[in-house]
């Protein structure tokens, strides 16, 4: 049985500010929501369908409507956030698709791009393109045309989106495979000679048409694109976190679709750890401790970044005793990198710092302190 998220984690995590949701006030995100949406309804000329749905879906909709296998990796509450049994915080924005299916089954139409757009919650490392929480939108082209869709639509789709977005950005995809789609593809966009992805496509599979109600004469385009990414790809932003800042000098920027402009820099500083934590931990599983051990302060740590491992067994004995790990366990080297966006941290500051990072992901019975709290 999963794990369920307390009352306070719950709380929480639903008071997280939507960004592509205009209730909760203007962001640049919605602009490029809206280029996106423009481009291909534009493009195809079909009726539009927003469907934005809740933050809590049910598991059955998240996983089992989409394909997932029942024992597949991404259900394992390293990854997933259960409410209870049946129901999880979404974990995808492809989470509110089978609901708007079901809805487009109630109420069809011959030709309809379907937008479901919102605040997804995942497990992620922390570095300068991942969070916890980040902005996806789905846009699946549903029809009932004579022909059905075909990978050269869908070419012309990612085309469209991209230069919609990003005009002149090149593109690449790579084929990958997805319970939801068929000739499945990652879809990558050039950021000064480095290769950011930014979106997941294919054919919309059959089986996920049938399951909402939707028969053979159905066939359909579906992509999921980060929005978080598209935005810094094209205004320029350096880091995530940028986007939820409060500075002034930021969030200003924050509201319209020009390029960026630097504020001034801040000092990073790094702190070194060497932590003991259980074998199969991921720099996602490290993250996310973090942010739940800094709550708002999460966002001075710019990054969690594994620079070596090592299994314990292998270890002398003095250093199991200086880590006070067990031999099943792993020791992990991490590189912390510290920023605040508007002043510059003390040494004091980053030690402390440092000492909740250490103490979130340190599983040893032996604790070395940078400072006293």
């Amino acid at each position: 049985m999963p794990a369920h998220l307390s009352a306070g984690q719950l709380i929480h995590d639903l008071s997280i500010r939507d960004l592509t949701d205009p209730a909760a006030g203007p962001h640049a995100l919605q602009l490029v929501l809206g280029r996106a949406v423009d481009a291909l309804a534009n493009r195809w000329g079909c009726e539009v369908r927003w469907y934005r749905g809740e933050r809590t879906v049910t598991v059955e909709d998240n996983y089992d409507n989409l394909g997932y296998r029942t024992d597949d990796i991404t259900r394992d509450t390293r990854y997933t956030r259960y409410v209870d049994d049946r129901t999880m915080l979404r974990s995808h924005s492809s989470a509110l698709i089978p609901a708007a299916l079901r809805a487009l089954a109630a109420d069809p139409a011959d030709d309809v791009l379907l937008v479901c757009p919102g605040v997804v919650y995942r497990r992620d490392s922390i570095d300068r393109l991942h969070t916890g929480t980040p902005h996806q939108v789905d846009l699946w082209r549903v029809t009932r045309r004579p022909t059905p869709m075909t990978t050269h639509d869908l070419d012309d789709m990612v085309t469209s989106l991209v230069a919609g977005i990003l005009p002149g950005a090149e593109h690449r995809h790579e084929d990958r495979v997805h319970p939801y789609t068929l000739s499945g593809r990652q879809v990558d966009v050039d950021r000064d000679g480095e290769w950011v992805e930014v979106a997941e496509c294919g054919l919309a599979h059959p089986q996920v048409l049938e399951r909402a109600g939707l028969d053979a004469s159905w066939s359909g385009l579906a992509l999921g694109m980060g929005l978080d990414r598209m935005l810094m790809l094209l205004k320029g932003i350096p880091d995530i976190p940028m986007l939820r800042s409060a500075e002034p000098s930021v969030a200003a920027q924050m509201t319209d679709l020009a390029s960026y402009r630097a504020v001034s820099a801040m000092p990073m500083i790094r702190r070194d750890l060497s932590v003991a934590v259980d074998c199969d931990d991921l720099a996602e599983d490290l993250g996310d401790r973090v942010r739940d051990a800094l709550g708002a302060d999460a966002d001075c740590v710019e990054a969690v970044e594994i620079l070596s491992q090592t299994p314990c067994a292998e270890l002398p004995p003095q250093a199991l005793k200086r880590l006070g790990a067990r031999p099943d366990q792993k020791n992990v080297l991490l590189k912390v990198v510290l920023r605040h966006v508007d002043r510059t941290l003390t040494d004091q500051d980053a030690n402390l710092l440092r000492d909740r990072v250490y103490a979130a992901v340190h599983q040893g019975s032996v604790h070395q302190w940078a400072a006293i709290s």
